[in-house]
């Protein structure tokens, strides 16, 4: 039996609303919790709404922010997240001080290129060799931890403050521009500006999305998928590399143990933000909603009082809301895969 003209607009405008709910849960879903974080923060602390206040809240989530730019695409191309994020925030800040007797430029390329080189690794085992890719960044990080504890004889080194290249990197996560704003924070606003370019906007991005929606179909499509991912983790090691420089420019010493924990904040904030560990939905400034949540909940937390437990116990209960909240949106749309 065909169906009528009538029905047949109203399925489509169906089809329509729950697309642009798909898009906007996507997209935005997240922001519908920070307005009630804000609130809630005005209500309980005189302190909470002050600008240094908020500006703290932005510094303490700028390196976070700056991770899960980049392990974003890792998330979306379905292969969930790289758990050798701590190793390699803590390898490219240790080559860094390591490299400061041949200059800045030296000091900089040097970082990077551990951290990159650590992505490659990655991404070609993961990209080429078909490796699960949690087993695979596990592994990494026990096996960089431990060499990096070998190598340095599990002692902190620290940047040489009488030296330009050693004065430049103890100031290099200190700077700030025009108000007092901070450079790393900028950074981070710029690479998410970037990746969010790049993840909607681009033929790379529409290919890691196909990939994520169906790495066979992908495949079977002409897409290079080997080389897609492999890409995708040299982003994110791009990212974190960069987080792990200014970490360990922050602390002032470089150490093995410097990015740890990054890595499950960094999933955390991706999947809150709508970044869907099933591949294929999701987008940066989701999940850069995803981190200011965490930012603001960890602030609220410290402006109350709450001992270290207490904060546990009330991190825990807020994910599962806006988990249980994100999923009941994505089964109005139609695309809840529970």
């Amino acid at each position: 039996m065909s169906q009528s003209p009538d029905h047949t607009v109203a399925s489509e405008n169906r089809t329509i609303q729950e697309a642009l709910l798909d898009r906007m849960f996507n997209t935005l879903g997240i922001y519908v919790v920070l307005p009630v974080l804000l609130t809630v923060g005005v209500l309980i602390s005189s302190r909470f709404a002050a600008g240094d206040n908020l500006l703290n809240v932005l510094r303490n989530v700028t390196l976070l922010g700056i991770v899960s730019t980049g392990v974003a695409f890792i998330t979306y191309s379905r292969h969930y997240v790289d758990l050798s994020i701590p190793a390699m925030m803590a390898f490219s800040g240790l080559a860094a001080i390591s490299a400061q007797p041949w200059g800045v430029t030296a000091s900089l390329t040097v970082g990077l290129s551990a951290g990159l080189s650590i992505g490659a690794i990655n991404g070609y085992a993961i990209g080429y060799r078909r490796v699960n890719p949690i087993i695979w960044t596990l592994a990494m990080q026990f096996m960089l931890d431990g060499f990096l504890r070998w190598a340095y004889s599990g002692h902190q080194i620290y940047p040489d403050k009488d030296t330009p290249a050693g004065l430049f990197f103890l100031n290099l996560s200190q700077r700030e521009l025009w108000g007092g704003f901070p450079l790393p924070t900028l950074v981070m606003l710029v690479l998410a500006g970037i990746g969010q370019g790049i993840m909607k906007h681009s033929h790379f991005g529409t290919q890691v999305q196909l990939i994520g929606a169906s790495y066979e179909t992908a495949r079977l499509s002409g897409v290079r998928v080997q080389w897609i991912v492999m890409l995708t983790f040299l982003l994110s090691s791009f990212t974190t590399t960069i987080a792990g420089l200014l970490l360990t420019s922050m602390n002032k010493q470089g150490t093995f143990d410097t990015g740890f924990g990054y890595e499950f904040n960094a999933i955390t904030a991706i999947v809150l933000g709508g970044v869907n560990l099933t591949g294929g939905r999701g987008s940066i400034v989701g999940a850069l909603g995803g981190v200011l949540v965490i930012g603001i909940l960890l602030n609220l937390m410290t402006l109350v009082g709450l001992d270290s437990f207490s904060q546990m116990v009330v991190k825990g209960l807020v994910f599962i809301a806006v988990a249980g909240t994100t999923t009941w949106i994505a089964g109005k749309s139609g695309r809840n895969d529970a």
